[in-house]
């Protein structure tokens, strides 16, 4: 995960219009965090092939953006497009609550 600290990950979007804009707050390389990039890394590659762009923003460098998605837990990823605006926490690891939180899968019903 070489990119964490630095700020992109990108898969160049073939439409202007298909691109998901996805934003993941870490706080430096923590476990955590590298597998959050991760896991995201590999959703985005299997279910958006494409169509997205990664900004990882670490708050151990730049802590003043943190105020403007309202962070509150690290790490956090915010889907800003398509809208509506989506936040996740954590690290990703659950794949079905990720995929269902991002939009990309309806929940299944309860049984």
């Amino acid at each position: 995960m070489s990119g964490i600290a630095s700020s992109e990950a990108n898969q160049a979007p073939s439409k202007a219009e298909d691109c998901w804009n996805l934003r993941l707050y870490v706080a430096g390389r923590t476990p955590k965090s590298v597998l959050a990039f991760r896991n995201l890394q590999k959703l985005c590659d299997e279910h958006l092939k494409g169509r997205y762009k990664i900004e990882v923003i670490d708050l151990m460098i730049h802590p003043q953006l943190a105020q403007g998605d309202q962070i509150l837990a690290l790490p956090t990823l915010v889907r800003n497009l398509p809208q509506p605006l989506r936040k996740i926490i954590g690290d990703l690891s659950n794949t079905e609550r990720v995929l269902v939180g991002l939009d990309l899968r309806r929940a299944e019903p309860e049984r």
